[in-house]
């Protein structure tokens, strides 16, 4: 005889401790959580077969909604007021948060226009919000520090990453959340507990999100979607906040569904292999770090060097900040043209003194003039992410192609310069080498003549 899950019958609600503290989201998950330990069980049992996620769902909501009944029932035998229905919604949302989402992170999470969430011990939140506005959060996001650690752990235990430990001996974690926002957390070596939440706004952008920002104009999305299709080699650049991850998606939806790319990250923000149709051939990267004892480390470096084995028909490097740089230059002159990588620098000129900086981390240790020959056979262009002068809007300011190296000296040409908003128009100046290119894969050349400046 075949016994259906539904058919089992629930375990009776157990009563909870009385007295001050009772209508606590604390309490109703544990109270919650053992009891669907128990039913899962009897029902395993008795169906012979494992619960599935759906299934647990159920159970909770099912038992979430008994035991609070039977907390306004223990409420009123006690002789004090029972919950009214707006503290009752206020008790289950929370328990809902600790039971299927995030804990305290979660309705910040779940605000429209939010872009960054900083978190300083359980009771201090800042928000980033759209439009470079920054408030602060309304609420703790737990009751303690202590337990601002638990609700740490239980999100990087939920990650389904590799495995994500925050203690003493590992006081830094990293992990994606289920909605693909990054969460950076640090303990122990900081007075108090902090947390930042990185959200992403636009998982699947592309140069019409772009240009719905305010980003780029129709001028501007054309030529960049023409570099990209006639596979230059990009380096996006901007400071902390600026839209690089979100700019490098938009650009990667101009590559044809039939290449090959291998993308390599830190920690997984592209998300490029979530969309089949768009890229079916994604081989999706990501270091790691070593364990307690150092061993294990698997870093970009290595990654990227691993990539040109795999003859992929680009390489996107989620951010290049150290000696990964040099096998990224590799990458781009010697087979995976079309390669794209983000680079923190406030300014295009600053990404040089980067790139030089952090190739010479490299065991081969190169020179000046061996970064500029590295950056001038495999850089073409450099394109810029900034703010407008107002403070208010992300914008591309600049795109800076690279034309040779001179020894200690690059050979640059700024193709589009900040105007007095500071966004980017075309200033006419480019390579024959690249014009050429461009026009081949579809640019209007009108494009590059149109914002010429009057006197010319």
């Amino acid at each position: 005889m075949t016994v259906d899950a539904v058919s089992v019958p629930y375990l009776p609600a157990q009563p909870l401790a009385k007295g001050p503290g009772l209508l606590t989201p604390e309490t109703l998950v544990k109270a919650v959580t053992a009891r669907m330990t128990a039913q899962i069980r009897v029902e395993e049992s008795a169906t012979g077969r494992v619960v599935d996620a759906e299934r647990r769902d159920q159970i909770a909501e099912v038992i979430l909604a008994e035991e609070l009944e039977a907390i306004a029932h223990a409420e009123l035998s006690a002789g004090r007021p029972m919950p009214t229905a707006e503290a009752e919604a206020d008790l289950a949302r929370r328990a809902r948060n600790h039971l299927f989402g995030l804990g305290g992170f979660q309705p910040y999470l779940e605000l429209d226009d939010v872009e960054n969430i900083n978190i300083l011990g359980h009771d201090k939140v800042f928000l980033r919000l759209t439009g470079n506005r920054r408030v602060r959060g309304e609420w703790p996001v737990a009751a303690s520090d202590d337990e601002l650690v638990d609700l740490i752990r239980m999100v990087a235990a939920r990650s389904g990453e590799d495995e994500r430990r925050f203690d003493r001996g590992s006081p830094i974690v990293d992990a994606q959340l289920p909605d693909g926002s990054r969460m950076n957390a640090v303990a122990w070596v900081s007075r108090r507990p902090t947390v930042s939440i990185r959200i992403h706004r636009y998982p699947t952008a592309t140069m019409t999100t772009m240009l719905d920002l305010g980003v780029v104009d129709e001028d501007l999305a054309a030529f960049l979607s023409a570099a990209v299709k006639a596979r230059m080699n990009i380096l996006i650049a901007g400071g902390p906040g600026t839209g690089k991850t979100t700019l490098l998606r938009a650009l990667a939806s101009q590559i044809s569904p039939a290449e090959s790319l291998i993308t390599i990250e830190d920690s997984r923000e592209l998300n490029l292999d979530a969309d089949a149709q768009a890229h079916p051939e994604v081989r999706s990267l990501q270091s790691r770090p070593g364990n307690i004892e150092g061993e294990g480390e698997i870093s970009l470096a290595v990654l990227t060097r691993a990539a040109l084995r795999q003859a992929p028909d680009r390489v996107i490097v989620g951010e290049v900040r150290g000696e990964e740089v040099v096998q990224m230059f590799k990458a781009m002159s010697q087979g995976s043209d079309g390669s794209m990588a983000t680079i923190h620098a406030s300014d295009s000129r600053e990404v040089f003194v980067k790139l030089a900086t952090y190739a010479a981390e490299a065991p081969s240790r190169p020179g000046v003039t061996e970064v500029n020959l590295y950056i001038a056979s495999a850089v073409d262009l450099i394109v810029q992410l900034d703010y407008t002068t107002d403070g208010i809007t992300r914008v591309i300011s600049s795109v800076r192609e690279v034309s040779d190296a001179d020894g200690e000296n690059l050979v640059t040409n700024e193709v589009f310069e900040p105007d007095g908003d500071n966004r980017a128009r075309a200033t006419g100046v480019i390579s024959d080498k690249r014009a050429r290119k461009l026009a081949a894969a579809g640019l209007d050349p009108d494009v590059l003549r149109a914002a010429l400046p009057r006197e010319w």
